[in-house]
């Protein structure tokens, strides 16, 4: 009878320490992965870090560094500059979610990821919703009253912001073509 409990336990501890230790296990290995996937430009790693709901923009991500091909893209070789420059915080975990203070080294910005517990593991939010949630936060860090803002008021904050609609446009068109 000892033996058998011996043995049980042993199984159970195996178990347990292995549910523990692989790489969805911690938060802070899911999210530096995540960069780490992104910062080589490798988005079917990503995915592997990611939530179910982010695979339509990660793919979104994947399609336009496709398309561009070997030209230049500004917007994505700052994005990826800034993912390779960033330090993380302690995260905060409130049961099925946890919340990461990232902060860019050279600017001194900071901005919160959130992760979320799939299949019992954690997982990287980088969908659409979280994303808009993401940007809405750092407006109003930025002063940026949305609930008041028209089109005019948008195009004096952001100047750049028909070109980068258009673009957006474009791919999403493009997406949709290729379905």
């Amino acid at each position: 009878m000892k033996k058998i409990f011996i043995l049980a336990f042993t199984v159970f501890a195996v178990i347990i320490s292995g549910c523990q230790t692989g790489e969805g296990g911690n938060p802070d290995t899911v999210l530096t992965n995540f960069f780490n996937a992104l910062s080589k430009k490798d988005i079917p790693t990503a995915k592997k870090y990611a939530t179910q709901d982010s695979d339509g923009m990660l793919s979104m991500m994947e399609m336009g560094m496709k398309m561009s091909g070997n030209m230049q893209n500004d917007h994505t070789d700052k994005m990826f500059e800034m993912l390779q420059n960033a330090e993380l915080g302690t995260p905060v975990i409130k049961g099925d979610e946890a919340t990461i203070k990232v902060t860019d080294k050279k600017s001194g910005e900071s901005t919160n990821f959130l992760l979320k517990k799939e299949s019992g593991d954690w997982k990287v939010a980088f969908d659409m919703t979280t994303l808009s949630e993401m940007g809405r936060q750092k407006m109003e860090e930025h002063g940026m009253d949305l609930n008041n803002m028209n089109r005019d008021s948008l195009n004096a904050a952001m100047p750049d912001l028909k070109e980068k609609m258009d673009s957006i446009k474009k791919l999403m068109d493009s997406a949709m073509k290729n379905k």
